[in-house]
């Protein structure tokens, strides 16, 4: 569980319900501030334009992917660079044949299949434009979701100022009755309160979150390129592991120096084996 998304949405509620109750009471919520026409209007016509801008796969893809944003997605630098440091480790000693009994010990799938293709004696090149086209389609499908959540933090906000429309014309037609303009206008500006929610307490932090997850495993993924490469070549692990810092910011670095182990960095005893699958973190619902 991502804490930190967790708490702050549970805070953004917090904070809506503290200002309506501190100004009209706990009453104001259920008599003020539920209205279920302007619910309809915002809800459903924002899904609505949402359903139009995808296919029907995409938006279904779209809903369900809500929940990721809550998940704790583990993409360690020092795992992976570890990772990375123990296959060299084993190629330099038993050459690149040896990989392919350790390939059967990594999770990581995309690692894996880089792991296959060095250990089959690809050409580097070829290696790169395989593992960079499935980095891109990786990509390229987490960014689908993403723009369902943008588009849908886009258009709620439309919809709730299509409802406060309707509602204005509504009782601008029939004047005749002063006092009632003040609680007709107060109905007619809830939807632009929904749809304002809906925007900026659900759909832009999803997607904000999602897009950070996205480029962390992205970053990581290009790091595992690299260090395929690099192996393939026969450069020196310590050189690797270098090469291979230079991808992080120097706070990342130090991290990396605290957290590996001296085995991992030195004699490539720990198991190469962890890591988040090739899939991406959105492909189980895709």
């Amino acid at each position: 569980m991502d804490i930190a998304s967790l708490i702050g949405t549970l805070m953004g509620l917090a904070m809506v319900l503290f200002g309506i109750i501190q100004s009209a009471g706990v009453s104001a919520i259920w008599n003020t501030y539920m209205d279920f026409p302007s619910a309809v209007i915002t809800i459903g016509g924002s899904i609505a334009g949402v359903l139009a801008c995808n296919s029907m796969a995409d938006f279904i893809n779209g809903f369900k992917s809500a929940g990721n944003a809550f998940k704790l997605h583990k993409n360690d630098p020092s795992e992976i660079i570890g990772n990375i440091i123990n296959l060299s480790n084993i190629a330099r000693k038993e050459g690149l044949l040896a990989l392919e009994e350790a390939a059967n010990d990594i999770d990581d799938d995309f690692l894996k299949k880089g792991v296959m293709l060095v250990v089959d004696g690809t050409d580097p090149e070829l290696v790169r434009g395989i593992l960079e086209t499935d980095l891109g389609c990786i990509e390229d499908r987490h960014k689908k979701v993403i723009g369902f959540w943008e588009k849908w933090g886009e258009l709620a906000p439309a919809w709730g100022m299509i409802g406060t429309l309707i509602g204005l014309i509504n009782m601008l037609k029939d004047l005749q009755d002063a006092s009632s303009i003040g609680p007709n206008m107060a109905v007619a500006l809830i939807t632009t309160l929904y749809g304002s929610l809906i925007s900026n307490w659900i759909c832009n932090p999803i997607a904000s979150k999602m897009s950070d997850n996205n480029a962390r495993e992205i970053i990581m993924k290009e790091v595992t390129v690299e260090g395929l490469l690099s192996i393939q070549a026969g450069e020196n692990p310590r050189v690797i592991e270098e090469k291979l810092k230079s991808f992080l910011s120097p706070q990342a670095r130090e991290l990396i120096m605290h957290k590996m182990k001296p085995e991992v960095k030195n004699n490539g005893e720990k198991e190469a084996g962890t890591g988040s699958k090739a899939g991406g973190w959105l492909d189980n619902h895709l």
